[in-house]
């Protein structure tokens, strides 16, 4: 049992979550296709460790023998990855795990420090075959041998009995629907991107077996006709479909087909009442009807220590006096320094002025570049390495930052509370944090986060579109196509948000692009990111993926503000990043292969990136903030002075 799993029956039982299935002992169709299509796999990779075993890898055809052993391989894992995701992730990794090491950075790491995690599998080796020109067959079976170690779990009893049970059938359903829209067809782990499309049709057709399997096994809780309907023309819409991903239709595929079936999933879920007992769903909102669902799933609390406060009274009063402090230099210790100093709302709750916002001593600039409040409680780890669990951590830490605002947290909660408006309206909601016997800076914290973050429930056109209320232009399409393909940037950025929180959308993706000091590309970066705060080889110069909703308006770019326009942007990453422009940087995950975008390519992705824009109705400042019983205090100006 692995840590996370610990955990997760821990928070399941202090939430109530119900463990309980109704199991039979007894085989069905749909239990025995389920160990059909694993014991297929475990089989294929035998042969493919017998194939690698016999062979001579210093003769090219033995190489390409192996490579299209491999490949029969895949066709075999697309059968059973419909269940392999969710019912033990961890162990799906070992079996195609698209890094060689990933560091754990998921939604459990507000609870437990992250760790070291190595794949392995069949993506793995073909990948090693490609980079190696004199591979070693102890590393690739090895790679193959750890696989073949890793279906073992998926026979233990833990899974295989309550592969019995209806309620985990709907859960897997959602997920395989949810990875449709985002990596099955990006090559997120599929290096042969001429296999990405012929992989999508095998896996359509398998999942169809394991789709009749089940209403033949389940009548009482089957899948509807509806469904099923709609499923067959997604077949048949692959089918016809281009084979190269460049020119699949990545749009049509998830507008007309995956975004519907999984509104009908949804409908299902609620309708056949399914508990979940999985940390996999951890995030993730049954009530959603779309992918691109402003409540498909929640990565921050922004009530924070206000969690239980759900009457509408209360949380007006909590955004009133949320923006009042989001606008009051008070906040800091000078009292001329306020939230709108670095995030405005004008411009997007950033700060589009600088490469990176002035400093508290009005002198010396912030190493990095101001991100945008908006979007930003989609996101589990906040900073841009990661740092802060909440956004009320990350509130107080700017708040007592001495470069930030340099407060003190009970000299500021005394300076608050020495304005009456403010202390009768934290003395009211004193009521409902009842552990609490005094105002803190949580709780501070916890209406400013509120006020900010109901900026972030708006939509943009590009949602309208895979919503069917409208129809994206054919810019935005094909824009919205290349990102899903050639430009490969759907395999950092993942819908609905397209920051690098992807399904299960319980984890944080940080990359390392290779972002260059300056635009002459005469260093890197000299910011190690991520290795600040979990130092390894893998995380240095390691930035969270953050969502590129609202780009147009959010420049400068990158985590120091290096690129001024998106077509700086696009350049970098066509030109495969710091790598790919020359620079020394060992731990690149960004491919450093030019893209080989052209002009008319670049306005393409612009044009969808800008479909992007969410139309928000943004609010004007307060025209006065409230007096203090210290009298020098009540000089400050609203939104402060720099």
């Amino acid at each position: 049992m692995t840590r996370k799993t610990i955990l997760f029956i821990f928070i399941a039982i202090a939430t109530g979550i119900t463990f309980s299935f109704q199991n039979s002992e007894e085989q069905n169709d749909y239990s025995l296709l389920y160990q059909q299509k694993i014991q297929a796999l475990e089989a294929s990779e035998n042969g493919l460790l017998t194939c690698i075993d016999k062979s001579d890898l210093q003769v090219a055809s033995n190489i390409n023998n192996i490579k299209q052993n491999i490949q029969l391989t895949r066709n075999k894992l697309k059968g059973v990855d419909f269940w392999l995701r969710y019912l033990e992730p961890l162990a799906q990794k070992k079996i195609n795990g698209p890094l060689p090491v990933e560091w754990e950075t998921e939604v459990f790491e507000k609870f437990e420090k992250p760790y070291k995690r190595e794949g392995a599998g069949l993506t793995l080796a073909l990948q090693y075959l490609e980079d190696e020109e004199q591979p070693d067959k102890k590393v690739l079976a090895g790679l193959i041998q750890q696989s073949i170690t890793a279906i073992q779990t998926y026979y233990a009893d833990s899974i295989t009995k309550n592969i019995k049970a209806y309620h985990h059938f709907f859960l897997c359903n959602r997920l395989y629907l949810l990875n449709l829209a985002t990596i099955y067809t990006s090559g997120f782990e599929c290096p042969d991107t001429a296999s990405i499309i012929p992989e999508l049709y095998v896996m359509l057709n398998e999942v169809n077996t394991i789709y009749t399997a089940y209403n033949q096994s389940y009548a009482n809780t089957p899948i509807g006709e509806e469904y099923l309907a709609l499923y067959q023309q997604t077949i048949q819409f692959v089918k016809q479909q281009a084979t190269s991903y460049s020119l699949f239709n990545h749009y049509a595929f998830i507008r007309n087909y995956v975004n519907p079936l999984f509104a009908l999933n949804q409908q299902m879920l609620l309708q056949y009442k399914v508990v979940s007992r999985s940390f996999v769903d951890y995030t993730l909102n049954k009530q959603a009807t779309s992918i691109f669902s402003k409540n498909l799933y929640q990565g921050q609390n922004a009530k924070g220590i206000f969690l239980r406060v759900n009457d509408e009274k209360v949380l007006e009063a909590m955004d009133n006096v949320g923006k009042l402090l989001f606008y009051d230099p008070i906040l800091s210790a000078n009292n001329l320094r306020s939230c709108v100093s670095c995030h405005n709302p004008k411009q997007f709750f950033t700060d589009t002025a600088t490469a990176t916002s002035l400093q508290f001593d009005q002198t010396s600039f912030l190493t990095r570049n101001t991100p945008t409040l908006i979007n930003a409680a989609y996101n589990h780890l906040i900073m841009l390495d990661g740092k802060h669990i909440s956004l009320q951590h990350q509130t107080k830490g700017v708040l007592t930052n001495s470069a930030e605002m340099a407060s003190n947290e009970k000299e500021m909660v005394a300076k608050v509370l020495s304005c009456n408006k403010y202390k009768e309206a934290f003395e009211k909601l004193l009521l409902y944090t009842p552990l609490e016997k005094e105002i803190t800076a949580d709780h501070i914290a916890s209406v400013i986060t509120y006020y900010y973050s109901k900026f972030s429930q708006y939509t943009a056109p590009f949602d309208a579109a895979m919503n069917k209320y409208t129809e994206a232009n054919i810019d935005v399409q094909k824009g919205f196509n290349l990102f899903m393909s050639k430009a490969q940037c759907g395999t950092c950025h993942f819908a609905p948000q397209f920051n690098g929180v992807k399904p299960p959308y319980v984890s944080s993706e940080f990359e390392v692009l290779g972002v260059p000091s300056s635009l002459q590309y005469d260093s890197l970066s000299a910011d190690k990111g991520r290795y600040l705060v979990n130092p390894a080889e893998e995380t240095l110069h390691a930035f969270r993926t953050g969502t590129i909703r609202n780009a147009q308006y959010t420049a400068p770019y990158m985590h120091n503000g290096v690129f001024k326009n998106l077509e700086q942007v696009i350049d970098f990453y066509n030109a495969g990043g710091g790598a790919g422009k020359g620079l020394q940087v060992p731990n690149q995950t960004l491919p450093p292969d030019s893209l080989q975008l052209n002009p008319v390519e670049k306005k393409y992705l612009i044009a969808f990136i800008q479909s992007l824009n969410e139309q928000i109705q943004f609010e004007v400042a307060p025209q006065k903030l409230p007096k203090s019983t210290i009298t020098a205090l009540n000089n400050r100006r609203v939104g402060g002075t720099y």
